[in-house]
């Protein structure tokens, strides 16, 4: 009933203890806290809580325009749904050192079990759009360091992610992702790589998890789980899917209203209303309060 019974500590240390093991972990995006619900009970170890996802959810092109209370916010609502351990995207962290440090303590507070922090300069935009900049590498390191020491809780994990592949090659990618490693980063995220070869060229070159980002329309290629696995990435994320399959949804539906003036031909394609209650845990509350849930629903 309500929240989740983990608590953000435990979901820290559970994810970090999984991490350890050298496995693979999926984490979908969720785009609201529904549909973190949903991946929990579909089975898969995280949720993801994408930046871009959060722009859309207002309407709002991903070139930095949320702010770091719109994100706590949104991400504590999102987390706290799940028993899974949710990793949230900080974008640029919010600021210069000081304001980074001040995002880590709030997305601590929020409940999320990490974050990733770009090197891209402000205002940023999606990572897998043409002309992007990067910070140079001193004030890259000082946004890890920074997050690094404001962090209260060990586990909390830093996950520096460097967009430099894009503008300055595979190399400067490699060598900024040791620098960012020195520096406090407890995971890398090496956005855009083109192809298998070069995640696994930046597996190689740092003893800390790798994330791969498998998002849709994209620079990179849509690599499987297993592909992904067997060169040692850690964690992969589809950081806008669910968004755009529900997005597409919505509108062959919107389509289908204006053709037939109703939806009775997309019955089978919505969730049931049984499902929903069953993913909302109506029953769960009736323990609380038999006022609540007094009623049944037809499958």
């Amino acid at each position: 009933m309500l929240y989740s019974k983990t608590t953000p500590e435990d979901k820290r240390r559970i994810f970090r203890d999984r991490l350890a093991t050298g496995e693979l972990l999926q984490f979908p995006g969720a785009f609201n806290p529904l549909s973190a619900r949903l991946i929990e009970q579909k089975g898969f170890d995280g949720v993801y809580i994408s930046g871009a996802v959060l722009s859309a959810d207002l309407g709002l092109p991903d070139i930095g325009l949320t702010t770091l209370s719109e994100v706590a916010g949104r991400a504590k609502q999102i987390a706290r749904m799940t028993e899974l351990p949710a990793l949230v995207d900080a974008d640029t962290g919010f600021g210069e050192p000081m304001n980074v440090a001040r995002t880590i303590q709030e997305l601590e507070d929020a409940g999320l079990a990490g974050m990733h922090i770009e090197d891209q300069i402000n205002p940023k935009r999606c990572g897998h759009l043409d002309g992007k900049q990067v910070v140079d590498e001193s004030t890259a390191l000082k946004r890890i360091r920074s997050a690094a020491d404001a962090r209260r809780d060990d586990n909390f994990l830093i996950m520096a992610r460097t967009d430099i592949r894009a503008v300055d090659g595979l190399d400067a990618a490699i060598d900024r992702a040791k620098k960012l490693v020195d520096a406090g980063a407890d995971a890398i995220f090496p956005e855009a790589m083109r192809d298998l070869g070069e995640f696994e060229a930046v597996r190689n070159a740092v003893d800390v998890p790798i994330l791969a980002n498998m998002t849709e329309f994209g620079k990179s290629e849509l690599f499987t789980s297993s592909q992904l696995a067997d060169i040692g990435i850690n964690i992969v994320i589809w950081p806008v899917s669910l968004l755009r399959i529900a997005m597409g949804a919505a509108g062959r539906a919107l389509d289908t209203l204006t053709e037939h003036g109703n939806l009775t031909s997309k019955l089978d394609e919505m969730q049931h209303r049984a499902d929903l209650y069953d993913l909302v845990d109506y029953e769960g509350y009736n323990h609380f309060d038999t006022s609540v849930f007094n009623f049944t629903v037809a499958k």
